[in-house]
């Protein structure tokens, strides 16, 4: 009896993709990715895709892929995969559940402290000879300890995040669709309408999913909503934030800084964000450590073995068929 086929567009650390070559007939692309035309070659006659955000499954890559019953991918996000037309094909998508929670809530903390303390900026006049000894005025942050940190979107990672300011005596709100979340309430964090979370926070952490209701969901109006002096911090999905609006909204001092981890077009950087002294920028890193990345893995190669080879249903299941 032939052994299922997978596709797997990147490898990962860990261990997950050996244990998974000796029950399938496994290939796994090179670290820099697969371009479109030769992942539709691979998928011809694979029963299951592991994609990575930077892999864009489309109804015509779909369509060219008869024999296929899954895609997994290692991420939290699944906006570059088109669901609905997996729907239609009755396919199974899955996604990471919990693998990227700690490591992207506490890059989110890297950025939000970064760019508060103006750490990229120090960092760059010590290596360039301008440091000439202390000064009272030189390169003045803003105060973390006792600030007001709202987070938009109270999901594993805004909750992730919302827990790690209990050390620094913050003063919490968030915005969730659902409503307040009882656990939040219990901890004093306090749920805000979107407008009303932006006008009463220093810092603003973004935690939302790209979808048509989030797509620039910072624009124009938000930034000119927030308090004077905030930072904003984008570790979600690019297009949330409308770049060229941001990058006006920082010429105005509303907000007074950004950290990004994504970005609208990535990844292109909109040149005027990379000129800005007061942005501090990210390589889409959320997830970049040894521990996430071997987990998120883990999850898409268990989702496989459920569906292919031990005929149960997956964890992280987003589109069932």
């Amino acid at each position: 009896m032939s052994r299922p086929r997978v596709v797997c567009t990147r490898r990962f650390p860990g261990g997950a993709l050996d244990r998974l070559a000796t029950r399938c007939e496994l290939w796994v692309g090179p670290e820099e990715g697969v371009p479109a035309e030769a992942l539709a070659g691979r998928l011809v006659d694979a029963e299951a895709l592991i994609c990575v955000v930077g892999d864009r499954v489309d109804a015509a890559l779909l369509d060219g892929a008869p024999r296929l019953r899954l895609v997994a991918t290692p991420a939290a996000g699944t906006d570059h995969v088109d669901l609905a037309a997996a729907r239609a094909r009755g396919l199974w998508v899955c996604h990471s559940v919990d693998a990227t929670t700690d490591a992207t809530a506490d890059l989110a903390w890297a950025l939000l402290l970064a760019a508060a303390r103006r750490v990229v900026e120090g960092d760059r006049l010590v290596r360039e000879g301008r440091f000439h000894g202390w000064s009272p005025s030189l390169l003045l942050g803003k105060q973390v300890s006792g600030a007001t940190l709202g987070v938009v979107g109270a999901g594993r990672i805004g909750r992730a995040v919302l827990r790690r300011a209990a050390g620094f005596g913050m003063r919490l709100c968030y915005t969730r669709t659902g409503g307040p979340l009882p656990e939040l309430e219990a901890s004093g964090a306090r749920h805000r309408s979107f407008l009303e979370l932006l006008s009463e926070s220093d810092f603003v952490s973004l935690h939302v999913p790209l979808t048509p209701a989030t797509r620039h969901l910072i624009d124009a109006r938000a930034l000119a909503s927030l308090r004077p002096g905030a930072i904003l911090v984008n570790t979600s999905r690019g297009p949330v934030v409308d770049e060229a609006a941001l990058a006006a909204g920082l010429d105005a001092g509303r907000p007074l800084a950004a950290a990004l981890d994504v970005f609208e077009a990535e990844p292109d950087v909109a040149p005027a964000l990379r000129r800005h002294e007061r942005v501090v920028l990210s390589p889409h890193a959320g997830s970049a450590t040894d521990v996430a990345r071997a987990r998120m893995m883990e999850e898409a190669v268990a989702a496989v073995e459920a569906v292919l080879l031990d005929g149960r249903e997956p964890a992280g299941v987003v589109v069932r068929p």
